[in-house]
């Protein structure tokens, strides 16, 4: 599973005690004194114990799981998925500057950037970075196709066979390793990295499969920091996880909660704080277009057309989750930006009569409260997802009700997470919600969705999208086309044709904008990125971390 999969699953599992239930003695660590006026800032994550691995090129390693790898190792350029359209801030790289169509790339390393040891950060180690992660597979977790690397003149220059209009961010926002290190390692893709050395603030202290402690090192290259320790706690489940926030045992998480309110901000109104905005990625109800009536557009856009969206915000996703209001499926505000001439301002609400219009036009016929499709068969459907996963369950059963008025029989079987990642890969399913990718723009959420380059036949695994097997030329040719643009505009024509293949043949239904949200505390430490100063995603596992760290203050 990957590591935007294990934090889905983790984040999504279901509170499955009660708040008084408390925390385990195995994170007393935690229990210690906190706060501005110590310097200590304590964060948590509900994942469980965790194996001594600071490979911070590894989805699977404490420190992503943890989200301390960005205290440690920075990129070259700080983007904000929150306004992805922006340009990203200058950090190891104090100016980049993209050629030839996005297929050239030329990076100047601020002079000040240092190694934590005191050793100079330069091209070299920026260049022998990119060469590592192209060696090496299993550490290019973008699948980004790296050519040509060299250093000319001090700057480290990139060079691709094909655009990279749509992984810009991927590639600058790489953070850079020191080859003083790394070039002594033989397998760099099974190193545990068990003495992490990084270009920032902070270096690791002492190493738990519960707590993992970090202080700041004796001198930072952008100079001083107010946080002075980092404390990541790795709680059992959701419960622990939630009793340590609201007890305050915990400053700083992400973690979900079906009764945030009572649970959490009742426990101290004035510094119990959350904010759960979106990038550019959504949850939905994914098809098996391979699957019998299901590979028809008109019962895929009935179905999408009687959804209660609204309900599924605020039952299944406790309203944590951003609303879609827009057919397009791009999340709002982060995606207002890309919309479509004729999708602006557009809003969707169930329309049942609608719905049985689309469908009897479409040779579906009414047999009491059975509908039957154009061959007379009475439409059935299964509906999987994780045992546990409340907030998907709970959706499936919303959506369920929903299509009961067309005649549509559904059911809603579980299974382990496993099992359902499995079958979810191998087109084993008729339908199930589950999430995309996200990006700059909304192309990787389309890509992920539809895109006909990542077909694989039932039975084989399709690891990196397309679960439904939707096979469009004209969607295919569109996403292409975005890509390898030369200009704005034809970037712009190629995206509203994605758009409107989106709306019209519904490969998946947009149920919720995927959030990069978090719950923190203020009582000793104030800063934090806010719906009023979205400078940064609030969530601690997310690469702007240190950025949301290097912003804290003491509270007075």
């Amino acid at each position: 599973m990957s590591a935007h999969r294990k934090l889905r699953a983790l984040a999504a599992a279901t509170v499955v005690a009660a708040l008084a239930a408390g925390c385990s003695s195995a994170n007393s660590d935690a229990n210690r004194s906190s706060g501005g006026a110590s310097g200590v800032l304590t964060v948590g994550m509900p994942n469980g114990p965790q194996t001594n691995n600071s490979n911070p090129f590894l989805g699977t390693s404490a420190g992503a799981s943890l989200g301390y790898r960005y205290m440690i190792y920075e990129p070259l350029v700080m983007t904000n998925l929150v306004r992805p359209s922006e340009k990203g801030k200058p950090w190891l790289a104090s100016e980049w500057k993209w050629e030839e169509n996005f297929t050239k790339v030329t990076f100047t390393i601020d002079e000040r950037a240092k190694w934590s040891d005191g050793k100079k950060l330069t091209a070299e180690d920026v260049a022998f970075t990119f060469g590592l992660i192209k060696k090496f597979p299993a550490l290019n977790g973008n699948g980004v196709p790296y050519d040509g690397i060299t250093v000319e003149g001090g700057k480290v220059v990139l060079t691709f066979k094909d655009s990279q209009f749509v992984n810009q961010n991927k590639i600058t926002t790489t953070f850079v390793v020191p080859k003083h290190i790394w070039e002594k390692v033989e397998d760099p893709a099974t190193w545990p990295n068990r003495e992490p050395l990084g270009s920032g603030p902070y270096k690791l202290k002492t190493f738990t499969p519960q707590t993992t402690t970090l202080d700041t090192t004796s001198s930072y290259w952008k100079g001083k920091t107010q946080v002075k320790e980092l404390r990541f706690t790795s709680y059992n489940d959701n419960s622990a996880q939630t009793t340590a926030l609201a007890n305050g045992k915990a400053e700083w998480s992400f973690v979900f909660m079906p009764n945030y309110k009572q649970l959490y901000v009742a426990k101290d109104p004035k510094n119990n704080k959350l904010w759960f905005p979106s990038g550019l990625g959504i949850h939905g109800l994914w098809f098996n277009t391979t699957k019998g009536p299901l590979g028809d557009p008109a019962l895929r856009k009935a179905m999408a057309m009687v959804i209660d969206r609204k309900a599924i915000h605020i039952q299944a996703q406790a309203t944590l989750y951003p609303e879609i209001t827009n057919p397009t499926g791009i999340p709002l505000p982060a995606g207002e930006s890309f919309l479509a001439p004729e999708y602006k301002g557009v809003t969707i609400k169930p329309d049942v009569a609608g719905a049985k219009k689309v469908l009897d036009e479409a040779g579906y016929k009414l047999d009491g409260d059975v509908l039957k499709d154009p061959d007379g068969k009475a439409v059935k459907l299964t509906f999987t997802d994780p045992a546990g996963w409340n907030d998907y369950i709970t959706g499936l059963s919303i959506i369920k009700d929903n299509i009961k008025p067309l005649g549509i029989e559904a059911k809603v079987k579980t299974q382990t997470a496993e099992a359902w990642t499995a079958d979810v890969g191998n087109g084993n399913f008729d339908a199930t919600l589950h999430w995309t990718n996200s990006g700059a723009t909304p192309y990787d959420m389309y890509q992920n969705i539809m895109d006909g380059a990542l077909l694989q036949p039932i039975g084989k695994n399709a690891p990196l999208g397309n679960f439904g097997r939707f096979d469009s030329p004209e969607a295919t040719k569109a996403l292409k086309e975005y890509a390898n643009a030369t200009e704005d505009s034809a970037r712009t024509t190629a995206l509203n044709t994605i758009q409107k293949i989106m709306v019209d043949e519904v490969p998946m239904i947009p149920t919720a904008a995927a959030p990069i949200g978090a719950e923190y505390s203020t009582k000793n430490w104030v800063g934090w990125p806010t719906e009023a100063d979205p400078y940064a995603p609030p969530q601690p596992t997310q690469p702007n971390a240190l950025d949301v760290v290097l912003h804290l203050k003491p509270a007075k």
